[in-house]
């Protein structure tokens, strides 16, 4: 199994951490930071804000801690409230990440096939067919569509027996966050078999009695459209949305006073099983293969392959998870790093539990405690000193850093001198909770790791579900938090660049 590099050893990583546990900053977790002492010369760095001043002019309210660090040695060079637990929002896709790559290695990629347990003659096939899913996240119609070409190309013109879908790979959930409104397509259904993300596309246009509405399985080349998820237009103003499910249907209805002139919007699909098969028969039928409706099923061990879609490979489907913050991805990968670890996956809070046991046994993490992998609950929470933890074991030349965005800061805080740091870090954001982790590569090429956690836990705990997509409040609280994150950027690649 292919392992990312690991520039430390944990027992380098734990002895750097814990040399610099003499600090009062580690000890004690004192509410507001240690200043390290300006190097000699640079009135530039002098005039650096103090964090006191900072945390002030930020007005966020609840806690927040960060630790920066020597991202080779572990050395602490600045902190506040480092051992303080905190929601990490979709910074805990970072640590996803790291326990994905080490478990299934960079080049593992997810296949979806169609397997039979019968023989084709003469353009018959006499046996069932069943679309058999590992999970794949990245799964989309245009894939379905080549599936189904495949099927054609290996001869096949009927089938006479059942056509069945497995989504057993991993267990069902139907939301991420079941306290989340219904109609966020941020919070989809998770399944051994996904598709589109496990959303819809639900668009609308203004015509001549009314409106037409479409909902479709949207691809750039496929674009069917589902009977798995339906919309009815009703004469309200609010709610804009609500859902109820009856048998094996998505039931929407959307308020008419808010659909204007016309639009569209992804909606999530809490049966991706389903919407997976139906949209796989419609293309089928598509190249003249018939079949019926669908039914669940077992992939049979000695069943024959007739076509298969290999996803690209983890590596790459990390990166674009961590550049977008697909919650499915997260969700997906942890729990097959889970089952591939342990044998068996139980479901997605034990798949968490299970991450979070391997951090504190393989990169000496101690107050990390998660309830998802990706972020989206609200129940998880890790300390700025375990963030850091976690970057300082992967290394400013491991396999993450690689993984992570580029992190600009704005022109009226850029570093003085004509190259500026090199920031590579992976956002958080929840209803007034605003995290972010990674890599600072300082001018003169010192590397640090920093971990940033804001939450006020009690004006979120306040929200209503219905608040929770647009809280009052919510965006100029984001705006300072990022603005905060962006200061002491700026702060500690003045103090620690030339």
């Amino acid at each position: 199994m292919t392992r990312p590099a690991i520039t430390l050893s944990r027992r380098a990583l734990l002895g750097g951490l814990a040399a610099s546990a003499a600090l009062p900053a580690w000890a004690e977790a004192p509410a507001r930071s240690i200043r390290p002492t300006p190097r000699p010369g640079g009135l530039h760095k002098q005039a650096v804000p103090e964090i006191d001043t900072l945390l002030d002019q930020a007005r966020l309210g609840g806690k927040t801690g960060f630790v920066v660090a020597d991202a080779r040695t572990g050395a602490v060079v600045e902190s506040a409230r480092p051992l303080m637990a905190l929601p990490p929002a979709s910074v805990t896709k970072s640590l996803t990440a790291i326990y994905a790559l080490e478990t299934l290695g960079p080049a593992y990629r997810f296949r979806t096939r169609l397997v039979t347990n019968g023989a084709v003659t003469n353009g018959r096939l006499d046996g069932d067919l069943i679309l058999s899913g590992s999970g794949d996240p990245v799964l989309d119609t245009d894939m379905l569509g080549d599936l189904a070409a495949q099927l054609k190309i290996a001869g096949v013109r009927e089938v006479t027996g059942r056509f069945l879908y497995d989504s057993g790979a991993l267990p069902d959930k139907r939301a991420i966050d079941p306290e989340q409104p219904d109609h966020l397509g941020y919070n989809p259904a998770i399944s051994g078999l996904n598709l589109n993300f496990n959303r819809v596309h639900f668009e609308w246009k203004r015509a001549s009695e009314g409106f037409a509405i479409t909902m479709e399985a949207r691809a750039r080349r496929f674009r069917p459209q589902v009977g798995v998820a339906r919309m009815q237009i009703v004469d309200r103003n609010a709610p804009v949305y609500t859902y109820s499910t009856k048998g094996e249907v998505d039931n929407w209805t959307v308020a008419r006073g808010a659909l204007g002139k016309g639009g569209s919007r992804w909606l999530p699909v809490r049966r991706p099983e389903l919407y997976a098969a139906e949209v796989f028969r419609t293309l089928a039928r598509s190249h003249g293969i018939v079949l019926d409706r669908g039914a669940p099923g077992t992939t049979p061990a000695d069943g024959t392959v007739m076509a298969e879609h290999a996803s690209p490979p983890l590596q790459d489907i990390l990166r674009d998870m961590l550049k977008y913050s697909t919650n499915l991805t997260a969700e997906v990968v942890g729990m097959t790093a889970t089952k591939a670890r342990l044998g068996r996956v139980d479901s997605l809070a034990q798949s968490a539990r299970a991450m979070s046991d391997w951090s504190a046994q393989r990169l000496g993490t101690r107050h990390a405690a998660l309830h998802d992998h990706s972020g989206l609950g609200d129940g998880s929470r890790i300390s700025a000193s375990d963030m850091v933890r976690i970057l300082v074991a992967m290394g400013p030349d491991g396999g993450l850093r690689d993984l992570l965005k580029a992190v600009n800061l704005p022109k009226d805080m850029a570093v003085p001198g004509p190259v500026q740091p090199d920031i590579r870090a992976k956002t958080g954001t929840l209803n007034f909770v605003s995290a972010l982790a990674g890599y600072i590569r300082t001018p003169d090429g010192q590397d640090l790791a920093f971990a940033i956690f804001s939450a006020d836990e009690d004006r979120r705990a306040a929200l209503s579900r219905a608040q929770r997509e647009r809280p009052d409040g919510g965006r100029s609280w984001a705006r300072r938090a990022r603005h905060l994150q962006q200061q002491l950027l700026s702060r500690w690649s003045v103090l620690h660049g030339t």
